[in-house]
This record gives structure tokens, sequence and C-alpha cells, in this order.
């Protein structure tokens, strides 16, 4: 039995797509899957009931908690986050299990971003990318671990709005090997589109200096949480 946790904000155009993804890289394994539905104003909920997965509404507009939440009513020993905008594979699945099997205590895979983006989007990728993954970092669009690992961290920090990802993958990393899927999964790059370069850097910038101080507060992450979606599907661009 596998669980596949999504975390949810207003992601009718993503989520059909990401769901799709999951019942695909499942095979033939016993799964459930989860989506939170965090204060939502469109169809998210209805589109994930439609696509066979169960609803967990909350009303607290944070991805930590919205993970945590998943979790709770999660009934599998093994524990897959996968963002709403992002497409797994069978190889993810697969070679999740087999780090696990193999003594790992938890782990994350490689992000590469869909369709079309900005050419200075694509310099800031490849160096953000071969920084943090050099850190052993997972990215929270896709995570995976044990519930017993979960249990033992306590989960996602709810202190933070953002940057959470960082110190589950640290807190992990206490417990045993945490693995980088040499595959990547792929997510959608709409932040690099509707923002401009000097706005994505700046807020970026900021909540490296500021650290956790920064992180505890809605406050200048409105990048992270103003909900603003694009008008189609990253999968049908």
């Amino acid at each position: 039995m596998l669980s596949f946790i999504v975390p949810a904000y207003n992601e009718e155009l993503e989520l059909p797509s990401t769901m799709a993804a999951i019942h695909d890289a499942v095979q033939d394994r016993q799964y459930e899957i989860i989506v939170v539905d965090d204060a939502s104003t469109d169809d998210t909920a209805q589109i994930a009931r439609g696509a066979g997965a169960e609803v967990v509404s909350i009303n607290r507009r944070q991805i930590a908690a919205a993970r945590n939440a998943g979790a709770r009513h999660a009934r599998s020993d093994i524990l897959f986050f996968v963002d709403a905008d992002t497409r797994i594979n069978e190889k993810h699945v697969t070679r999740a299990i087999e780090a696990l099997e193999a003594g790992c205590a938890g782990g994350s895979a490689r992000v590469v971003v869909s369709d079309r983006i900005p050419l200075w989007a694509r310099i800031f990728i490849k160096v953000f990318s071969t920084l943090y993954f050099g850190l052993n970092l997972g990215a929270g669009a896709f995570l995976f671990t044990t519930r017993n690992n979960f249990d033992s961290i306590s989960g996602f920090d709810e202190k933070l709005f953002v940057g959470e990802e960082i110190y589950f993958s640290i807190a992990i990393r206490r417990l045993g090997r945490f693995r980088i899927l040499p595959e990547p999964v792929v997510t959608s790059a709409r932040k690099l589109r509707m923002y401009p370069a000097r706005e994505i850097l700046r807020d970026s910038l900021r909540v490296i200096l500021r650290g956790p101080r920064g992180a505890r507060s809605r406050e200048g992450l409105h990048i992270w949480y103003e909900g603003k979606r694009e008008r189609r599907s990253t999968s049908t661009l």
C-alpha cells in the first residue's frame, strides 16, 4: 500500500494531469491518493474526487499544514508527497521503494520544468539546481519517506510558510541516508512565466537572507501565496 499526498489550492487546471500521472506511475500496486484541498475556490475538490482521490479539506493556506493533514489521513507505511502541478512516472515510484528497502530514510528527485520559460529562468534554475541538489536537499515537488520516519520528525514544520522541505530533508537525513533520484520529476514553471525576474530574485534573496525568521509569516511571500494561476494547464501548452 502506497499513499500519495497532494496539497492543492486552486489547482483545477494542473490537477487532472498530476492525478493521471500518479495513476500511471503506480502500475499494479495498491495505493491511495489524498488530495488536501486547502481553501480552494475553484473545482479542485470535485476534480480530485472524480479522479479517484480522497479529499481532505482544510483552511490554512499553508503547504506544510496541508502535507501534514494528508499524512494524518494516509493509511500506508510509505508516504509520497507530490505537488499538484508535478508529474511523476513509474521510475520515481519504483526507485523510491528500492531506496527505502535499501535502508534510506527518505528522498526526493531532481526537478525539470515544463514547457517554455525565459532565458534568465533557465540559467537561474540550472545554477539553483546545481547548488541545491549538491547539498542533498529534497525538492518540495516530490518527497518520500516511511510513516515511522515521518512521525519521528513530527512531519513538516508548520511554523514555516516557505522552505519547509529544506528542514524536512535535514530532519530525515538525521535518521539515515537521503536519496535524490536521478530521474527528474516535471513541475510547472508558471511562477517563472508570471512574475518578472527582479521580483523572483528579490523575494528569493530576501527569504535566504532572513532564514527561518523570514519564513514564519506570509509577509513578503506573495509569490508563493498570492495564488496567481495561468489560464491553461502547462500540460496542454
